[in-house]
């Protein structure tokens, strides 16, 4: 049995040896990304018992990939290899320190071709958790089925459905596209994680503590607001608060620490070390996880956590 089961798009990612415009950059890294399986690796990483799947190509690239995943001991074994359609891929560009684009290559990628009839029920209703991300619904009217069917299955089985909205505007033909589509989503969760910006897209509200009602207006038990440098606000029938940031020397690479904050919330969560604890320990994750270069690299394990934990709890006895 699985903890949590996830889903969505990975790709391969070439990121450049050294800062710069890419127009003036000749030799790259290989590198793996992807939202859901940066939040499968990070679970792996925190002794989660954690499965992903998506559809890759029939290519070396699409290999890599599910390699890589299941070397990092996620469960692979409901991915889907697509005979025509390609493996996406991705870039970035170190233009100066904290200042990172990204340049995506993925239109018509195999992973865009899933269908409600590539879903296991058995496997998503074996889980405790299914954690979706608001990128699968935008990549074709295909995979929106498919994060939809996904959602009737956890639901008819009991299985608890996390959504981190991560949104992205550009796969969406608006705005107001992209409020539709992930609002039904997030009104059929259990728990969502969003940024305070994707919450005021998704609300049109501005507070965050408004932003949460409105989520609990519609049956969301629980509700995180991630406020980047500022903390963490969460909120359920039981308790809600605010949870501070953890401070950062430097911010090297920020790509995937929102993935890195789900993997820390829920690894806690499954653990039963409650809510604010769980936040705290997805807050962790997030700030250890812009310290360090590539979208999965920097996700700890539990032992890592732990002594960066307490090495930020030493450190604020000695201030008091």
């Amino acid at each position: 049995m699985l903890d949590v089961v996830t889903f969505g798009e990975s790709m391969v990612l070439f990121s450049p040896e050294r800062p710069g415009r890419l127009r003036h950059v000749h030799t790259y890294s290989k590198q793996l990304g992807g939202a859901e399986s940066n939040v499968a690796i990070g679970l792996s990483r925190l002794g989660v018992r954690a499965g992903w799947f998506s559809k890759l190509g029939r290519d070396e690239f699409g290999y890599y990939i599910q390699s890589a995943i299941q070397g990092e001991g996620v469960d692979t074994s409901r991915v889907l290899f697509d005979e025509q359609a390609p493996t996406g891929l991705y870039l970035k560009e170190y233009v100066r320190e904290g200042m990172v684009n990204v340049m995506y290559y993925r239109h018509m990628s195999a992973a865009s071709q899933m269908s409600p009839s590539d879903l296991d029920e058995s496997y998503i209703a074996s889980a405790k958790i299914l954690h979706i991300t608001g990128i699968t619904p935008a990549l074709s009217s295909s995979c929106a089925e498919t994060v939809e069917a996904a959602i009737d299955i956890a639901r008819h089985h009991g299985v608890k459905i996390v959504f981190d909205p991560n949104i992205r505007l550009k796969l969406f033909r608006s705005k107001e596209e992209a409020r539709a589509v992930l609002r039904e989503i997030a009104d059929k969760s259990d728990i969502v994680l969003a940024g305070k910006g994707e919450g005021e897209v998704l609300t049109g509200d501005t507070d965050v503590q408004e932003i949460a009602s409105e989520f609990h207006r519609t049956g969301v038990k629980t509700v995180v607001i991630k406020m980047e440098d500022k903390g963490a606000y969460y909120s359920s029938d039981a308790e809600k608060g605010m949870v501070e940031a953890f401070s950062v020397k430097q911010v090297i690479d920020p790509v995937g620490a929102g993935d890195g904050f789900a993997a820390g919330f829920l690894a806690s969560l499954l653990r039963e070390e409650g809510l604010k604890q769980a936040v705290k320990a997805g807050n962790a994750v997030g700030a250890m996880m812009v310290q360090s270069y590539g979208d999965m690299e920097g996700l700890p394990t539990w032992d890592e956590l732990e002594e960066f934990l307490n090495k930020v709890n030493d450190t604020e006895q000695v201030r008091r």
